[in-house]
């Protein structure tokens, strides 16, 4: 009885020596664990690439005199060699642009669902079809935003460089024409010494 007692005291003190501690950092410090993208990476070209387009003479001309154009945002395209969220990076960028109250937006990854709903809408008799909405109702969108991430690996031993290149561009969908584009970069190098330290 006292060796199995001993046992399980032995097995929970064990057990107790390998739990793991669990923190909340601050979301907004930088974030310096690995080389690979991370969050201070999408927050740095997420804040970068909207205060451009917000600061540009030609996307102030297309949100004067209280105009607040329609945009579809194309999610970004991932061109680096890692797994990279890029929809979430389309999110910040699409909700920083929101916020500042000089754009509308169409959301074109639920399309499918409300159309989905307004056939429920409209086909169903369960629905009141004097608050049925109809169809052909929708705005289409002004201008599409899309852009690139990109990267460049170059190794070395132990020394590892990490290039970042984000490309966005804002068309107009009457014309082709380009209204703004902008890049920004990141540089991430990690070197290892001899022994891991």
């Amino acid at each position: 009885m006292k060796k199995s007692i001993i046992a399980l005291l032995g097995v929970a003190v064990l057990l107790g020596g390998c739990a793991q501690k669990v923190s909340y950092g601050d979301a907004q410090q930088a974030e310096t664990t690995t080389i690979e993208f991370g969050s201070t990476d999408l927050q740095k070209i997420a804040e970068e690439m909207t205060d451009s387009m917000l600061s540009s003479g030609s996307v102030a001309a297309i949100t004067g005199a209280n105009q607040r154009p329609i945009i579809v945002v194309d999610s970004i395209k991932n061109k680096t060699s890692e797994h990279i969220d890029t929809e979430s990076v389309t999110d910040s960028i699409s909700t920083r642009l929101l916020n500042s109250g000089k754009f509308r937006f169409v959301d074109m990854t639920r399309v499918e669902a409300v159309r989905k709903q307004l056939n429920f809408q409209n086909d169903d008799e369960l629905v009141n079809q004097s608050t049925a909405i109809q169809f052909g109702q929708m705005v289409g969108a002004q201008y599409m935003l899309y852009g690139n991430l990109s990267s460049i690996v170059k190794q070395a031993g132990s020394d590892k460089d990490v290039y970042y290149k984000m490309t966005m561009r804002l068309m107009d969908l009457k014309t082709g024409l380009i209204e703004w584009a902008d890049e920004t970069e990141i540089r991430k190098q990690e070197a290892k010494s001899f022994l891991g330290w």
